[in-house]
């Protein structure tokens, strides 16, 4: 399920409280108290949750609603390396097929639409959002166009992974100016890539577009061991269980 506005906001900033621990494992997600933290009404807040579960990041709770699903660190790790084998064969196949006109102007509309999120060079909500959309429109024309049954419902497997999603975009708590050059080199990436595609190099679209998934394992490492991040750590000095 693509989220968009609001939804898209309240989903974004539940999975940043989970990741950083201020939503703890096994804490219930009510929609009226959280609605009235983030301050929207409780129609997004529930459309999140429900993406939030889809991501393997809460599970149905007991009398009903949603809990926090306990999850650590290697199983983020493992999850995004999966997801960076899946992608970057999805990526070859699209390049050995050859690009055709109508996925050739969806993937630059992303670009596009990726480009102006950006130039502003503010990475408020409104670019947020923006990025947000564009990203998940991309990668999924390129698993579409793959042609790979098989492989499109192998990585939907992963994707239900806690922050395995291409989609799960985590918000550093380090500074904005630190996010916005994150998100600048994962989209000069996404240039990179759509160009490898359009000139038929199998290899290094394939090549990109592991790089481009293994880009956000190495920033969630970067944010745990600056020790920016509690929550999967603390997960893990409790001994619990995996996303």
């Amino acid at each position: 399920m693509a989220v968009s506005g609001q939804a898209a906001r309240a989903l974004i900033e539940l999975r940043s409280r989970i990741f950083t621990g201020r939503l703890r494992a096994g804490e219930r997600l009510a929609e009226i108290p959280l609605a009235e933290a983030l301050g929207m009404s409780r129609t997004p807040v529930r459309l999140a949750l429900s993406e939030l579960q889809a991501e393997g990041l809460t599970v149905p709770a007991p009398g009903g609603g949603f809990a926090v699903r306990a999850f650590t660190a290697r199983e983020i790790d493992d999850a995004i390396a999966v997801r960076a084998q899946l992608e970057g064969m999805a990526a070859r196949l699209v390049a050995e097929h050859g690009v055709p006109r109508g996925l050739s102007r969806r993937l630059h509309d992303a670009l596009d639409q990726g480009d102006a999120a950006l130039a502003r060079g503010v990475l408020d909500a409104e670019a947020t959002d923006a990025y947000v959309a564009m990203n998940g429109t991309l990668h999924a024309a390129i698993v579409e166009a793959a042609g790979n049954a098989a492989l499109s419902r192998a990585l939907a497997l992963v994707q239900a992974l806690p922050f395995a999603s291409a989609s799960a975009l985590v918000p550093s708590p380090a500074s904005a100016p630190q996010r916005l050059r994150l998100l600048t080199f994962a989209h000069q990436q996404h240039h990179l890539l759509v160009e490898a595609l359009e000139a038929g190099q199998g290899s290094r679209a394939e090549a990109l577009a592991r790089e481009h998934a293994d880009n956000a394992r190495r920033n969630l490492r970067l944010i745990l061991e600056s020790g920016e991040a509690e929550g999967p750590a603390a997960l893990i000095a409790r001994g619990a269980d995996a996303a």
